[in-house]
């Protein structure tokens, strides 16, 4: 029998068709198929039986919801019968109605609008001819020019449409005045023009204030804007001319002139007058004629101020003659440098300092000086700081005054394009910047090696523990105070220009220069000069020349250390004074560096200058120092190290039978002393190691300075800490548990003599040097420990961590050294 699927007919109805897959009765073979073909037939009955019952139950809600939809569409169609007729019968009379008062209103807005249009324009045209008549007649009659201006100032707010317009062309013209309003104001503000230009000369020849100030204002109000500014900048200009001429004639000529700041006191009277003009009518200017007028009036002085300063730049350098100094300081050979770096001649003499100037520079340094006048050199960068100064402050505050003032936005100072471009800033590049650089540049080196030629060695030194040093730390020749001061002196005077192309320019040369002559001519007298090298191999250097090597080695310290505190003085400070000792007569300008360099990132510019100077002479520095403390170490210290701790160890012996046994080898201090003091006798590696330790160290750390000396302790101790390790291992079978006691005693005593060094000078006690010795003193602590603590290290607690430094098969085999 086969498989039925139940499906609908033309009715709806379900009925069941055979399917391939359903059990077939009349394919059934046996009596069990039939059955099983005849239950899946009864399962078929049942499942339809039941659809059609749900159907047949569900038939009444069907018809119910079917009658209330039937009675709501009655409902709805009697509400929308409602409502047409209201529509028709009640609302649209008032729709209709509502349409023709819009209309209405429309219709008379429309007409209010030209209505008022009207008046507008009758208003304006009666205000113009009142204008018109009004000019005409307070320049004709009473010649009245504030009325007559008055009355063009308020034709101007007229529209051009309505002056230009045919109304008014018809209505406004009378038998008096019958031309045009255009043509009549046209023609009345040309007058008033050329008669308040001739007033206003008239009144700056009588140098009459009161009538410039009067018809300066009347320009704005006939249209003349520019007229009025173009002629007041004139007359502010001939002010400008006239006083800067009368300044540079004062004097011309005379000793202030040749030696003192005339010319710079000229051109800062110069920038002094025109600042005080634009800040003095600036008020005026933007009162009557607008906000940012002044700066059309500042262009016009700024093109008189482009005259006078070049005049006063000009007849400077041909007093000064700074081009005939710049050729003069081109050809300037430095002798003394240049041969205190050829290869040092053979001599069986003892090293000199200052020797390539007795050897042929010292004459030729010599006819060089009189050809460059060092004061001359500085008294010209005295006065070129003064006048670039007054430059750069003259700058900002026309920069200021042009600047856009806006509340909301802050707006960066930046130069206008008129100063920029100006013929005197052009001038000021090419005589006044170019001269500086080079000229800074020519005395800062001269100086250097100035400096060099009379450097003289700290007096008073000596290496004996027992005599005082005569001199007072830091203990340095005189070339590193003369060379520091300059430095701080050339920066000063540089930054006091507040000119960023001048510190750019500037850094980077002192830079070069200390790095190749200060620190090239140092490392020369280290490596010919003083040199410590012993005579005789096995001997000590003589102590000279140890100590002009130590000074050598104070002198890159302390600049170093000079450098650093000069940058940062100009970088952290608040206050940047110019330099007054050297008289250049740069005012003090609080802030610090962003006060003086306020244009866009030219502080940060100078800053990072600044700092690479420092960060640069530091690292070239550093580099030689350690080299020279690596060089005192290997020839003055390490020889003496073996010794020092064989003599201390001397005759020692750690494998005594008990403490208190007569013929015990450790009682061998007894022979050096004779108290009954136990435990006085027992203590003689500590005083051997620190007597010789002090000999060693301490007249070393008297002529070091301390940061030096430090350097030198951290090598030596590093040094020692590795051969008293290699001693310790040394003791393998040679130490029983009461020596491994006594053993790290006397290691404890070695280190806490080797970091008290120096302490009688002042100086901090250096226990960071104690980490050196930790291996030596967890190898004494290891072979001292009792089982349980051994015990302890072997499983990893707590005891591990206190011999850290050592590795497992290092504590074993230290652990095994003891008997």
């Amino acid at each position: 029998m086969s498989k039925t699927n139940g499906i609908a007919d033309s009715n709806g109805h379900a009925v069941v068709q055979p399917s391939s897959s359903s059990p077939d009765i009349f394919n059934a073979s046996s009596v069990s198929e039939i059955k099983a073909t005849l239950l899946h037939l009864h399962d078929q009955e049942a499942a339809v039986t039941a659809r059609l019952d749900a159907l047949v139950a569900s038939q009444k809600d069907f018809s119910r919801e079917l009658g209330r939809l039937d009675f709501l569409r009655a409902h709805l169609g009697s509400q929308a019968s409602t409502t047409r007729n209201i529509s028709n019968g009640m609302l649209s009379g008032a729709a209709a109605t509502a349409g023709r008062l819009s209309s209405a209103v429309r219709r008379l807005d429309l007409e209010q609008v030209r209505v008022k249009a009207t008046l507008e324009v009758v208003e304006q045209v009666s205000e113009l001819k009142a204008c018109v008549l009004g000019v005409t007649g307070s320049m004709e009659g009473p010649q009245d020019w504030e009325t007559a201006a008055s009355y063009l100032n308020r034709a101007s707010k007229i529209p051009p449409e309505v002056v230009n317009g045919a109304f008014a062309a018809r209505i406004v013209p009378t038998a008096e005045v019958p031309d045009p309003p255009n043509v009549t104001l046209k023609n009345a503000s040309e007058s008033l023009c050329g008669l308040f230009l001739r007033e206003f000369d008239k009144a700056v020849k009588e140098n009459n204030g009161a009538k410039i100030t009067r018809f300066f204002k009347l320009f704005p109000l006939i249209g003349r804007s520019e007229v009025g500014l173009d002629v007041y900048g004139r007359y502010v200009c001939q002010g400008v001319a006239s006083r800067a001429r009368s300044n540079l004639s004062t004097g011309a000529g005379s000793a202030q002139g040749k030696d003192g700041y005339f010319y710079a006191n000229a051109l800062t009277k110069l920038f002094e007058h025109i600042a005080q003009i634009v800040d003095g009518h600036g008020g005026l200017v933007e009162r009557h004629y607008g906000l940012g007028k002044m700066t059309r009036v500042i262009e016009r002085l700024q093109v008189e101020a482009d005259v006078q300063g070049g005049i006063i730049i000009d007849t400077w350098g041909d007093e000064k003659n700074v081009d005939r100094k710049l050729t003069d300081i081109k050809s300037y050979a430095f002798t003394f440098l240049v041969q205190s770096f050829l290869p040092a001649q053979r001599s069986t003499g003892t090293p000199r300092t200052g020797s390539p100037a007795n050897r042929d520079g010292g004459q030729a340094a010599a006819s060089e000086d009189e050809g460059v006048d060092m004061k001359e050199v500085d008294s010209i960068l005295n006065e070129l700081a003064v006048m670039l100064g007054r430059w750069s402050l003259y700058s900002r505050f026309l920069a200021d005054n042009c600047r856009v003032k806006d509340e909301n936005t802050d707006i960066s100072l930046t130069l206008p394009d008129f100063l920029v471009g100006s013929s005197l800033a052009k001038k000021i590049r090419e005589r006044l910047i170019t001269p500086f650089n080079a000229m800074t540049t020519f005395f800062f080196r001269r100086s250097v090696e100035k400096a060099f030629q009379l450097d003289e060695q700290p007096s008073g030194l000596t290496l004996n523990p027992h005599k005082a040093l005569s001199s007072e730390p830091p203990h340095i020749t005189s070339a590193v105070d003369d060379i520091m001061y300059i430095v701080n002196k050339v920066l000063r005077q540089s930054i006091a220009t507040s000119q960023k192309q001048v510190v750019i320019n500037v850094v980077p040369t002192l830079s070069r220069i200390l790095g190749a002559d200060f620190i090239g001519m140092v490392q020369r007298k280290m490596r010919d000069e003083y040199y410590p090298k012993p005579p005789v191999q096995g001997a000590q250097p003589p102590e000279q020349t140890v100590i002009a090597f130590l000074v050598l080695i104070n002198n890159l310290d302390v600049a170093v250390d000079y450098i650093r505190r000069i940058v940062s003085g100009h970088v952290d400070s608040k206050q940047n004074p110019g330099d007054s000792t050297s008289g250049n007569g740069a005012d003090e300008a609080p802030g610090g560096l962003e006060s003086l360099f306020p244009l866009s990132d030219d502080a940060a510019v100078v800053t990072q200058a600044l700092q690479s100077l420092s960060t640069s002479f530091e690292s070239k520095a550093n580099d030689l120092l350690s080299d020279g403390i690596q060089v005192v170490f290997n020839n003055v210290v390490k020889n003496r190290l073996r010794p020092i701790l064989a003599d201390s160890f001397r005759d020692i012996e750690y494998q005594p039978q008990s403490a208190d046994d007569p013929t015990s080898t450790y009682q061998s201090y007894d022979h050096e002393d004779d108290e009954d003091d136990e435990a006085s006798r027992a203590e003689l590696v500590r005083p051997r190691f620190a007597t010789a330790w002090a000999e060693l160290l301490l007249p070393i750390s008297r002529i070091l300075t301390p940061a030096a000396f430090n350097r030198l302790l951290t090598a030596t101790v590093a040094y020692l800490a590795r051969l008293l390790e290699k001693r310790l291992w040394s003791y393998h079978g040679r130490v029983n548990p009461l020596g491994a006691t006594r053993l790290e005693r006397d290691i404890a005593g070695i280190v806490n003599a080797v970091i008290e060094v120096g302490g009688t000078q002042g100086a901090p006690i250096r226990y960071r040097h104690r980490d050196a010795f930790a291996r030596c003193v967890q190898m004494t602590m290891v072979m001292a420990m009792d089982d349980d603590e051994w015990e302890d290290v072997v499983r990893g607690g707590e005891a591990a961590e206190v011999v850290d430094k050592l590795q497992v098969d290092e504590r074993s085999r230290a652990r095994a050294m003891v008997r």
